[in-house]
């Protein structure tokens, strides 16, 4: 291995801690100003009525659902809209992770799994998030569109 490639990867590696750290700190903060959308659904019914509020649309999966045709399919069509409209687009794995920076409840009151799959986060004009979070969120995005690495991904650990 190469100097390059050992200062590289510590780079890269801390890099991804400091990104992944702001995208937890950016979503409680859109959660407390209710700038928060949680659902592939719900979210896709936000982005269809107003686009342009959306700044950051993280999609997330775990390995148990790589194999999932119909998710894969909704976030084929999310990342589109997202590459049409320039919204940001971050792919996470840790479902658990999510749900645990947020606070919720793994699954709804009919013992259904919560979907997490799919959260937004807006941005009004009358009152706008102010995070430096989001900056750091999404000068990572621009940086990886700027390598040719459209939609960036983020492994969110346990803590």
């Amino acid at each position: 291995m190469t100097l390059e490639e050992v200062v590289g990867c510590n780079i890269t590696d801390k890099k991804m801690d400091t990104v992944s750290q702001a995208l937890e700190e950016l979503l409680v903060a859109a959660q407390r100003q209710d700038c928060l959308t949680v659902g592939v659904y719900e979210s896709a019914k936000l982005m269809n009525v107003d686009p342009d509020c959306v700044v950051l649309c993280v999609l997330a999966t775990d390995e148990e659902d790589q194999d999932d045709i119909a998710l894969q399919i909704h976030f084929t069509l999310l990342q589109a809209f997202c590459c049409d409209n320039d919204i940001n687009i971050l792919r996470v794995s840790g479902l658990r992770r999510l749900a645990q920076v947020l606070g919720e409840p793994t699954t709804v009151d009919n013992n259904e799994p919560r979907d997490f799959h799919c959260i937004i986060v807006t941005n009004s004009q009358c009152q706008p998030l102010k995070c430096e979070a989001l900056k750091d969120v999404g000068n990572y995005c621009e940086e990886s569109r700027c390598k040719n690495q459209w939609i960036p991904y983020l492994s969110l650990q346990e803590r």
